[in-house]
């Protein structure tokens, strides 16, 4: 487990990065590659859709463009004082203070769910995504972003130390472990070179149990389905 998959550590972490987190983020996560992920979550208007790991609210104003609210969900303060600033406490945003792992909303609260830069810092991944599907209705959407685990041995140990990347593989083993059957996989990159983020698309099941189906195709490529069903 890496460090920054401490709670405690994450929480201390957002503390200070919060203040330059926007600065940052679009070197690796772009208005351009979260577009490409909006056209993929395919919300209706008045859907009812949850953002986990909200943070700053770069993904939020996205998902406005689309949706007349948004609620937004994180674990840390000062991810949320910058959101604050942008949409104010009150209005089309409702903030709401939690855990990716246990989600303060009833069964099928959501129409759809949005989650990007947050699973790396989950120590349960799995536990969270099965609340994703509890929390969101059957024939709903839950998509969620991540890092793509680094193809240079260097830079994997680094990874691995800070928090957690994955590959399309354990992408789709992930979600079959918490009970998705429909789930495709992107590989989004800001250009050759930059770090690369599994987009993953999944539909809640109907069925409750979440059946386990087929292998994972994972061949490579930009902003291709990497992995899912055929």
């Amino acid at each position: 487990m890496g460090i920054l998959e401490d709670k405690d550590n994450a929480r201390l972490f957002y503390r200070y990065f919060s203040r330059i987190y926007d600065t940052v983020n679009p070197y690796i996560w772009d208005d351009r590659m979260r577009n490409r992920a909006l056209e993929w979550f395919d919300a209706d208007r008045d859907d009812r859709v949850l953002d986990v790991g909200a943070g700053t609210g770069f993904a939020t104003e996205g998902l406005l463009n689309h949706v007349d609210e948004v609620y937004a969900l994180d674990q840390s303060r000062g991810q949320f004082e910058q959101a604050f600033r942008k949409f104010g406490k009150r209005g089309k945003v409702r903030f709401h203070m939690g855990d990716a792992e246990r989600l303060p909303f009833e069964d099928d609260s959501f129409d759809r769910l949005w989650s990007s830069g947050s699973i790396e810092y989950w120590p349960n991944p799995v536990e969270a995504l099965r609340e994703f599907r509890r929390v969101t209705r059957p024939g709903g959407t839950v998509l969620v972003v991540g890092p793509d685990y680094p193809k240079l041995g260097v830079f994997q140990a680094l990874a691995d130390a800070i928090m957690l990347f994955y590959d399309a593989e354990e992408a789709e083993e992930m979600f079959r472990a918490a009970g998705f059957e429909d789930t495709t996989h992107y590989i989004q990159q800001r250009h050759r070179g930059t770090p690369r983020a599994i987009t993953s698309v999944a539909t809640v099941p109907d069925d409750d149990r979440g059946a386990v189906g087929d292998a994972v195709d994972a061949t490579e490529t930009t902003e291709k389905p990497v992995a899912g069903d055929d």
